[in-house]
């Protein structure tokens, strides 16, 4: 199953439609005073759409993304414009202002900061004309989530392995393509020597236990995408085996999971997950040697998940559709 320009203009439809959607919106706030108190987009000028700010970031990552694979994409104006109206240096310092506030350090961390990391990367790669314009723009914010995500590697003891927002591989994985990207050495090594430090001598792995009821992202399947970038060439097939030495006889994770309500935010996170799970799947896939045991059981399940959830993701319920179609894009473009 791949991705085509059919569903990359499907897909870029949702968040052209819903970057502007201000309401309902799920604020992830700190008030330091009553003059704290103001409407999503007073808050966020950017990124007030997609009922919350990080699905705001991916939403115009998505855009690029599919503009990228697809230059003849019909929605290329309409995206154009929207980052026209919205990537603006004025609009963008005052994105970065909120973060700058006392006591937001927490602030959609880390999920939110490889998220902006994968969309300055995309802004990076992309050939539209006015993507260094853009880019530029968005420069005060990168260098700040930047920052951040060093200060917090600095100090952070152990790795978050919820399957939700929290999870450090998730934002490390992004945040790795994006450091080797632009030449970052110092973040490059950040998020290696942290991936070292906190996965490299992880073993069995209870995969069983996936998954939870409102998860969007595999713990046991984001660790491994993470360890296959950050370990030595060559090292990867040999810490899998370690450290997911069974996979194919863990039915919890081989098997999609199973969405009872699409319109409840939370449930309809396990849509999420079974995109997630296929293209961490087919990223472990392109790591593990042709002989490999697991193999046929691993592409199997990763038709089994995509199938269980695709048909869910263009007119779906705003719960999952301000969301769920760049999940279903990194599911299908590799």
């Amino acid at each position: 199953m791949q991705l085509d320009i059919e569903q990359a203009e499907a897909f870029a439809r949702m968040p052209l439609a819903y970057l502007r959607h201000e309401y309902p919106n799920h604020i992830m706030h700190l008030l330091n005073d009553e003059q704290d108190v103001r409407s999503p987009r007073a808050l966020h000028p950017v990124f007030y759409g997609c009922y919350d700010w990080h699905s705001a970031v991916h939403g115009y990552w998505l855009l690029l993304r599919c503009l990228r694979l697809y230059p003849d994409l019909p929605a290329g104006a309409d995206i154009g414009a929207i980052f026209d109206e919205h990537f603006t240096p004025e609009l963008m310092e005052r994105e970065t202002d909120y973060f700058r506030a006392p006591n937001r350090g927490p602030f959609e961390r880390p999920y939110g900061f490889g998220w902006i990391l994968a969309l300055d990367q995309e802004l990076a790669q992309s050939a539209h004309p006015r993507a260094a314009q853009w880019r530029a723009a968005m420069q005060p914010l990168s260098v700040e989530i930047r920052r951040r995500l060093l200060d917090y590697l600095s100090k952070l003891g152990y790795p978050i392995r919820v399957g939700t927002h929290y999870n450090t591989a998730f934002a490390l994985a992004l945040s790795l393509d994006y450091a080797r990207h632009v030449q970052d050495g110092e973040l490059e090594t950040a998020i290696v020597g942290a991936a070292q430090r906190f996965y490299r001598n992880d073993t069995d792995y209870p995969a069983h236990y996936e998954p939870g009821g409102d998860e969007y992202i595999s713990g046991a399947l984001t660790e491994a995408l993470l360890m296959s970038k950050a370990l030595p060439e060559g090292a990867f097939p040999v810490w899998f085996d370690r450290y997911l030495p069974r996979i194919a006889e863990v039915s919890q994770l081989m098997q999609p999971a199973t969405v009872s309500d699409r319109t409840d935010p939370k449930i309809a996170h396990l849509d999420g997950l079974n995109l997630s799970r296929a293209w961490c799947m087919k990223h472990i896939l392109q790591h593990l040697p042709a002989d490999h045991g697991a193999r046929q059981a691993i592409g199997q399940a990763i038709e089994r998940h995509i199938l269980a959830s695709i048909d869910h993701v263009v007119g779906s319920h705003y719960s999952g559709g301000h969301w769920l179609a760049s999940f279903a894009l990194l599911a299908l473009e590799n």
